[in-house]
């Protein structure tokens, strides 16, 4: 009975300790023989806020954000998002390997808009940090009544 009672419990236990983690972690992280952690890492060649310039209300603009993942593991975006929904941004949602390069496509609708705009979009991957956050900037020409 002990026996039974000892093995219900360590399985209950295990259990518990693992049941806040599923498949779909974001942490691809893995250790090296020599301890070393071999994590991905994006590189957005210095580029990482982009200005659209001046144009006219009611015009749409996009432009493509390149990286490379220069880690030691596969990159995985779990998330793209923008902090309006005037801005939308397309990224890859397969894994990225080390030394392969991806493109986030981010297209900004400027109806409604007027002056001075900027847009955060927050990229959640399984990076060292967590949140990468990219900024777009435009200055929006009201248009004028004719």
């Amino acid at each position: 009975m002990k026996k039974i009672f000892l093995f219900a419990f360590t399985v209950l236990a295990l259990n518990a300790c693992n049941s806040g983690k599923d498949d779909t972690t974001m942490d691809a992280s893995v250790i090296e023989t020599d301890g070393a952690v071999k994590e991905p890492a994006f590189d957005f060649n210095g580029v990482t806020a982009w200005d659209f310039g001046k144009i006219t209300e009611g015009e749409r603009v996009e432009h493509t954000i390149k990286f490379k993942n220069t880690g030691k593991a596969n990159l995985v975006i779990a998330s793209c998002t923008s902090s309006c929904g005037c801005t939308i941004p397309d990224w890859p949602k397969e894994a990225i390997a080390p030394g392969g390069s991806g493109e986030i496509k981010v297209e900004f609708n400027s109806s409604g808009k007027s002056d001075m705009v900027t847009k955060d979009i927050t990229i959640m991957a399984n990076t060292n940090p967590v949140k990468t956050v990219l900024q777009i900037k435009v200055f929006v020409d009201k248009k004028t009544a004719e």
